[in-house]
Order: C-alpha cells, then sequence, then structure tokens
C-alpha cells in the first residue's frame, strides 16, 4: 500500500487565509511609512532655503523673495512638492499643483515665509509646511491626518 504524502486542502487554505490577514495589516502600515518618507523632502528643502536666507539676510540685511536671489536650487529632482519663497514656484508640475488657500509666501525687510506643498497619499488634501526666519517649521495642513 502506497502512501500519499503532502498538504491537504484545507491546510493550503488556511496558509493563504493567514497570509492575506497578515497582508491586510502590513499593507496599510507600509503606505504609511511610505507617505511620511516623503515628507522628508519637505523638510530638506524648506531647511535648505532656511539657510539661505539666513545667509542672504547676513550679507544684504533683508530677506528676499527669489530663489534666484538667495540662490537656492535643490540638489536632484524634486519628486512630491512645490516650494516658494515668494511669486516663484519650484518643484513638482506647478501647473497641476497650485498654490493651496492659506499659502501666503513672501519675505519683507525683517521676516520671510517659505511654503512647501504636495498630495504625498493621492487623496484630495494637499499637504502644506511652511517655514519662518526664527526657523519655526509649522504643518498647515496635514495630509495623512486626514
Amino acid at each position: 500500500m502506497k502512501k500519499n504524502r503532502g498538504f491537504t486542502l484545507i491546510e493550503l487554505m488556511i496558509v493563504v487565509a493567514i497570509i492575506g490577514i497578515l497582508a491586510a495589516i502590513a499593507i496599510p502600515n507600509f503606505q504609511r511609512f511610505v507617505a511620511k518618507t516623503k515628507r522628508s523632502e519637505a523638510f530638506y528643502n524648506l531647511e535648505a532655503i532656511y539657510k539661505c536666507e539666513i545667509s542672504y539676510f547676513g550679507e544684504y540685511n533683508a530677506f528676499s523673495n527669489s530663489f534666484v536671489t538667495i540662490r537656492w536650487r535643490p540638489e536632484g529632482t524634486i519628486y512630491y512638492y512645490t516650494f516658494s519663497v515668494g511669486a516663484e514656484l519650484y518643484g513638482k508640475d506647478n501647473t497641476a499643483n497650485p498654490m493651496p488657500a492659506g499659502a501666503t509666501p513672501g519675505a519683507t525687510q525683517g521676516s520671510f515665509s517659505a511654503f512647501a506643498w504636495g498630495n504625498i497619499d493621492n487623496d484630495g488634501t494637499v499637504d502644506l509646511w511652511h517655514i519662518d526666519e526664527v526657523k519655526r517649521m509649522l504643518n498647515d495642513t496635514d495630509d495623512l491626518g486626514s
């Protein structure tokens, strides 16, 4: 008499169900993690804009509304955010990613505000960040909290 060895259909279905449950738990957590890492683009570049503005202020005793004037240009490619210190926009496709309401970038003699915005998780909400002359970085609209 020959013995059959292997898994039964029930055993295989249980394994598939367990893998499905693990995937249902892991995939949303992974997507949140990816969206949070996309924010590093905004943090890194807003910090660089701040340093350029402070350097420009040290030289000319005023802040500037122009990326060209402060000599800021990001390293690499901008994938998720658009940046502004005035009327100029730099970054993701600016026609498809217009400046959101509430963003008022600009500079005066004694202050400046630079903004970054982007839709990092492909929903209807735009993630909006800004930094000012005292290095206060604030999240005006949280795309991940919606």
